[in-house]
């Protein structure tokens, strides 16, 4: 139960470490405006109120309460997942980052009805959508539960 604590105590960690540097964010720079950082990064504050490369974001509102109620269903689904023990450490990488992005973009939506992005990558005319941490995780959790379903796949193929 211990094992199975932690992973929970890392989506929490993500939650809270996303929450923090979107609190700074807003505290330091006004919406709308940002800084360079490097001649390709921005540190900038826009409001989000689609999902992913603000798909929906002008869809008249409903969208807040339909991403509320994915992220309470995914999470809660994801914590029960998480506490009964899954197949190996993939998947309890991926589904504690995939729970610790979740929960930090919902408590955004909840709280402020969109949500805070603030990492801005471009290089020449080729510009990258804001997101933030949050997003990160949701997107390395992509990467590693797939890696992980990968290396279960082809580790069942050689055992044949």
């Amino acid at each position: 139960m211990m094992d199975r604590c932690r992973w929970l105590g890392l989506a929490i960690g993500v939650a809270l470490a996303d929450q923090g540097v979107k609190h700074w964010i807003v505290a330091t720079f006004p919406l709308g405006t940002g800084a360079t950082v490097l001649p390709f990064f921005h540190l900038v504050h826009i409001l989000n109120s689609g999902a992913a490369f603000s798909f929906l974001a002008d869809a008249g509102g409903w969208q807040r309460y339909a991403f509320i109620a994915l992220a309470v269903v995914v999470s809660g689904g994801l914590s029960v997942m998480l506490l009964k023990g899954v197949a190996n450490r993939w998947e309890s990488w991926g589904y504690s980052l995939l729970l610790g992005g979740a929960v930090g973009n919902l408590v955004d939506r909840l709280f402020q009805g969109a949500v805070v992005d603030y990492l801005d990558f471009h290089a020449g005319a080729w510009h990258w959508p804001a997101f933030n941490l949050a997003d990160t995780a949701l997107c390395l959790s992509a990467v590693i539960l797939l890696w992980g379903a990968l290396l279960s796949s082809a580790q069942s193929k050689a055992t044949l």
